[in-house]
């Protein structure tokens, strides 16, 4: 009974703060309806020079696609390759296409990797059409290749990282430089019911927020799990379980919000960085991968993806789930241990 009370007690300090209740269903919106837009690895607009030595009807026809192609912008025919060297070293052409003697050469402004990796690799494509060069692939998930199917299951990690990590750390420790606290320490509550009544309420608010994130997946883009529902459900409560704990943990150490906050952000952006949220993890040096098999985040991105996008069943994440669950468990003892009560 006297956790139920002081659930009660969170619940109703959580609706007379202006702004939690506001942050709880716009961040979610925000995160859903304009982060997919954003964060995807497709590259357009690619300026292209084109040198055509040759001056043949298939050359030709070859610098009409890529003028019509939504992802280049033809800048024009130069003389030479030098001239167009120019554009690239002033910043004005992105590839240098150079046709001779019907040799295709493709040079690209590498100072932008990515957009020079990928603007080389889609002209290479252009060209080994042109050049009756064939070739097949065979995609056996998000045959669309949708990178919003790719990134909606790794932003709800996000998501629970907020709700479940930072707003118990800020909550608690408010109460530190409040001083209310401190009436808690000395009553006769145990260290379980307090701990639980300060991360309950935010695990149930991750259950509501990972809906509504479901939700505008299926009605802005169109896109639904190919998996279980309840596998998504139990694997946001698995990484809530890990944040939340690791939260009550940087509160249990800080004496401000200001502490709370820089620690827990130094924290947050190393674990979303080395968890394969936007690069492949096996791309990392062998050092920086190691970190993978202690990341919960990575476990978790891993096993939404499988059951997003391959419609994976539990066997197919019980190895992510067994890591969560034992990285979550261990954080939440070391939370229960470091918190102290004065009575």
């Amino acid at each position: 009974m006297t956790l139920k009370y002081l659930i009660q007690k969170e619940f109703i300090q959580i609706r007379r703060n202006s702004f939690l209740p506001k942050l709880i269903v716009v961040f979610p919106i925000m995160i859903m309806c304009v982060m997919p837009w954003v964060m995807q690895m497709e590259v357009k607009n690619i300026v292209v020079d084109v040198v055509d030595i040759d001056h043949t009807v298939e050359s030709q026809r070859l610098i009409q696609q890529i003028a019509a192609s939504n992802y280049f912008i033809f800048n024009g025919q130069k003389a030479n390759y030098d001239e167009a060297l120019k554009d690239i070293e002033k910043g004005r052409a992105d590839v240098i296409l150079e046709i001779r003697d019907g040799k295709y050469l493709i040079a690209a402004n590498a100072v932008n990797g990515t957009k020079g990796s990928m603007g080389s690799a889609y002209l290479s494509q252009v060209v080994n059409r042109a050049a009756n060069t064939r070739a097949s692939s065979l995609t056996l998930y998000n045959k669309g290749q949708n990178y919003k199917l790719f990134m909606i299951p790794a932003l709800f990690a996000i998501v629970v990282m907020l709700m479940t990590g930072f707003l118990p750390t800020l909550n608690i420790v408010g109460e530190k430089e409040a001083g209310t606290i401190e009436q808690m320490n000395v009553t006769p509550v145990s260290k379980w019911a307090f701990i639980l009544s300060k991360l309950i309420p935010y695990w149930l608010i991750a259950l509501f927020v990972i809906t509504v994130c479901l939700l505008l997946a299926w009605l802005v883009y169109g896109i639904t799990p190919s998996g279980s529902v309840w596998l998504i459900y139990v694997l946001a409560m698995l990484l809530a379980l890990f944040f939340s704990s690791f939260g009550l943990i940087i509160s249990n150490y800080s004496d401000t919000m200001q502490q709370a906050i820089f620690v827990m952000w130094f924290f947050v952006v190393m674990i979303l960085l080395l968890s394969g949220l936007f690069t492949p993890t096996r791309s990392m040096p062998a050092l920086a991968y190691l970190t993978t098999y202690i990341n919960p985040m990575h476990y978790f991105i891993d096993a939404m993806r499988t059951v997003f996008i391959r419609g994976g069943t539990f066997a197919n994440v019980a190895h992510q789930v067994l890591a969560l669950l034992s990285i979550g468990l261990f954080m939440a003892a070391w939370a229960v241990q470091s918190y102290k009560k004065n009575n």
